[in-house]
């Protein structure tokens, strides 16, 4: 653009030349107005060069930035989050009791409670953020998720109690419930963290099978070692009934003595009733095994196995 208005300025003075030639001017004239318009034409192209072209700076204007202002970029690493703390640790019980024995009779949609008694046997504080939770089985009527009822310290014994409701339908049904920890680890009782269970028979007869479902043994010596002029086999016997029962027992021995082994029971309702007889053995008796049995007499003949022991004389 400024090309184009230098071109017409200096044809505007070229034509003003002429005209003035024309009128008659002289030569010298003529002369010093070319030299005019052409010092003009020099002027503007030096002014338009110098509009148009921006000088380069000197190496002494560009600024020194300092070495520490410039820096290769640091990698940011990714957040570490804190690892879960697993709580296995927390989850070891044992159980150490219950009510209701398996086989208990119930009518049809019967409700009852049936209770566990388990021992945390972890180093950890129970709390109850901790829960008893619906396993397998049939649920009984009850809910699949209860909080555990109180805190439980390493050593304690927690009961966990149900409420549940027998079926409308005549079977045996079994229920199988575990713990879980707060943070969602489910576990049983005992070495292998089994879940603990109830098993119940639903009847709907007018006369149920009331009967003894078990006898379970344990044998104590007295003195436990040495070799005295007597020692002393108590025998514990532990019946166990699905109902209120009335029945009569009978102690067997292998040595044929029943003297005094009889004797007569009533339960109110299911539940085991313990009893025990002992046997004197003296030194210079045989050391042959021995063995003591119980037997249901009445209202249904029912044996059961036998309990082994041994005289050993063994010194401390």
């Amino acid at each position: 653009m400024f090309k184009n208005i230098k071109y017409m300025f200096f044809t505007s003075l070229v034509i003003s030349s002429l005209i003035l030639s024309a009128c008659g001017a002289g030569n010298e004239q003529d002369i010093a107005i070319q030299t005019a318009v052409a010092q003009t034409v020099t002027a503007q192209n030096a002014q338009q060069a110098a509009s148009t072209e921006t000088p380069a700076p000197s190496p002494s204007a560009l600024p020194i930035l300092p070495t520490s202002a410039v820096s290769p970029a640091t990698a940011v690493p990714s957040p570490t989050l804190p690892a879960n703390p697993s709580k296995s640790d927390c989850a070891k019980a044992s159980l150490v009791g219950e009510t209701i024995p398996d086989g208990t009779i119930f009518a049809p949609g019967e409700l009852f409670t049936k209770t566990w008694q388990i021992t945390n046997t972890s180093t950890c504080v129970w709390d109850t953020s901790y829960k008893i939770v619906f396993w397998s089985g049939d649920v009984l009527g009850g809910a699949y998720v209860y909080n555990i009822p109180q805190v439980t310290g390493p050593g304690a014994t927690l009961p966990v109690s149900l409420v549940l409701t027998a079926p409308s339908v005549d079977g045996t049904y079994r229920s199988e419930w575990a713990l879980q920890t707060s943070d969602g680890i489910p576990f049983g009782v005992g070495m292998y963290s089994e879940p603990f269970y109830t098993t119940i028979v639903v009847s709907s007869s007018s006369k149920p099978a009331y009967t003894v479902t078990s006898v379970d043994y344990s044998v104590v010596r007295n003195p436990a070692t040495g070799c005295p002029l007597n020692t002393r086999y108590k025998v514990f016997a532990t019946f166990t009934t699905n109902g209120p029962l009335e029945f009569t027992y009978q102690w067997n021995q292998s040595d044929g003595n029943s003297q005094g082994g009889k004797g007569t029971i009533k339960m109110t309702e299911a539940g085991s009733r313990t009893v025990s007889r002992e046997w004197m053995v003296q030194v210079g008796n045989s050391t042959n095994d021995r063995w003591m049995s119980i037997t249901i007499l009445a209202p249904e003949y029912k044996e059961f196995p036998p309990v082994s022991f041994s005289y050993d004389c063994k010194k401390p």
